[in-house]
């Protein structure tokens, strides 16, 4: 049944393109600063090149804006203390997690911007486990009120992606310009 499902070619692209995220997401993590941006720039090349729609170079611009104000904001509260490994407010291996995971908008989390609450409680466990984990294998110490705080954010965000993103995935169009 999986292999007949992977015959398929957007279950495919799907697959790797969730593949080459977490390649990028635990090269961010483990590897740091240098080996996480020349992965991530791969990752993120790639999927420009071979499966990104029209515009959606925009998707991963924008969230590597919103990641800066984001995290560099919790970052300034006193969320986060990385230590020696801090490029600015943020170190950019952190900083690059954000277009990496808008790689996946639209393409295998598609089908989720039509489920708000769905949606809000993925963002809501997914978004601070991501962290948690990410901490707790780079050494970064979190203040203990920082991951309800994610919670929050990333359940807004996938609202907002819900709100911006849901109708078009249900119309079966292409990547919004």
């Amino acid at each position: 049944m999986i292999l007949a499902r992977l015959q398929d070619p957007q279950v495919r692209r799907a697959v790797y393109n969730v593949a080459a995220f977490q390649v990028g997401w635990f090269s961010c993590v483990l590897g740091g600063s240098l080996i996480g941006a020349l992965v991530a720039a791969l990752v993120i090349g790639v999927h420009l090149r071979c499966l990104a729609g029209a515009g959606e170079w925009r998707w991963l611009a924008g969230f590597a804006a919103l990641g800066l104000a984001i995290d560099g904001g919790l970052s300034l509260a006193g969320g986060f203390d990385f230590g020696a490994d801090q490029w600015g407010v943020l170190p950019l291996w952190l900083w690059l997690l954000w277009p990496l995971f808008a790689t996946l908008l639209h393409h295998p989390l598609r089908w989720l911007w039509q489920h708000p609450w769905l949606a809000m409680l993925g963002g809501a466990t997914s978004g601070p486990s991501s962290y948690f984990a990410g901490a707790h294998l780079a050494g970064v110490e979190l203040a203990t009120w920082l991951l309800p705080a994610q919670a929050a954010v990333w359940a807004l965000l996938c609202l907002w992606l819900c709100r911006r993103l849901g109708r078009e995935a249900q119309a079966g169009c292409g990547v919004p310009s």
